[in-house]
């Protein structure tokens, strides 16, 4: 495994490496993925090798730009709106597979539908650009475990895994795209919630987006699993006095000097606390701790995917 600054040059080698059938773990603006060439099923079956990911949790595929999507992918006027309007940026699209899709049928877990996006990160379109073919991308992480927000944790947990990865510093978001089920115009569907806000998506079509009744055994796309970006700590919710000996991952409150205490936001910001949530459940990990106990985080915006990343992380395993 090289860790490499994302220069032009390192940026072609990593190219060149996901093309001969590598692994590249690169920065997004929502977590670190690790890359391989979407149209190759041999390097897609690594991606689930080195993840221990379960083959029926579906993948999704990056491209360089909407218009490579949609020269790729069946679509129709509402997911092209959402495109117009959300791409580059951190929203997933879930829409029918062609018949003649160029995406491994093992990105697709078997089903028929496909999962895009076009990132908003300088290197991963720079990447993508390079390599000229589809990228799937899942968090660069084991599978059900803490995405990783910077180099040092994709290195910490997949090091033995991955050939090479670009190094572009923090993410900017924190949490994984929204994920939009688009294949039928009349039942538009949020699949998971993420940085693009279920009233942000409603603002656009112009209709109420449907939540799902339950999570599937099925996935139509990753995040819908009941565990997920778990820590090795048993982790509680809406706790306002924690427990002794837990570690206290507080929102809308000073840190203290106490290092069993972290802050999501200590004014309270949604949007620093999603880049943070994955950051400070590393470093509550780090800790050693058995228990790691959060606060109450509203259930409004943003905070609507904070809670659904802890739900899952808190989730019997």
């Amino acid at each position: 495994m090289t860790i490499l600054t994302a220069s032009d040059a390192h940026i072609r080698q990593a190219a060149d490496s996901l093309r001969n059938g590598g692994l590249v773990a690169f920065p997004t603006e929502t977590v670190y993925g690790l890359g391989a060439n979407a149209c190759d099923e041999h390097a897609v079956a690594n991606i689930y090798a080195a993840k221990n990911r379960p083959q029926f949790n579906p993948l999704i595929s990056h491209y360089a730009s909407s218009e490579a999507v949609f020269a790729d992918i069946d679509s129709n006027p509402t997911a092209r709106m959402l495109a117009s309007h959300f791409w580059p940026g951190p929203m997933t699209l879930v829409l029918d597979r062609p018949t003649d899709c160029q995406i491994s049928t093992l990105a697709s877990a078997g089903q028929n539908s496909v999962a895009v996006r076009v990132p908003a990160h300088r290197i991963a379109l720079k990447l993508l650009s390079a390599c000229g073919f589809p990228v799937v991308a899942p968090s660069a992480n084991p599978s059900g475990k803490i995405s990783p927000s910077c180099a040092e944790h994709v290195a910490r947990a997949m090091a033995d895994k991955i050939d090479i990865i670009l190094d572009g510093g923090w993410c900017e978001r924190g949490l994984e795209s929204t994920v939009i089920d688009c294949r039928d115009e009349d039942h538009i569907m949020l699949l998971r919630p993420g940085p693009v806000t279920k009233s942000e998506i409603e603002a656009i079509i112009e209709r109420p987006v449907i939540l799902p009744a339950h999570d599937s055994n099925m996935p139509a796309s990753p995040g819908q699993l009941a565990s997920h970006y778990a820590p090795d700590a048993r982790l509680i919710m809406d706790v306002t006095t924690p427990p002794d000996g837990a570690v206290y991952i507080s929102f809308g409150v000073a840190k203290t000097d106490n290092p069993l205490n972290l802050s999501l936001s200590e004014t309270g910001n949604l949007h620093e606390a999603a880049a943070n949530l994955f950051n400070c459940l590393h470093q509550a990990d780090a800790t050693g701790c058995d228990l790691i106990a959060v606060s109450p985080i509203p259930q409004t915006g943003l905070g609507r995917a904070i809670n659904d990343r802890l739900k899952r992380a808190a989730a019997p395993r």
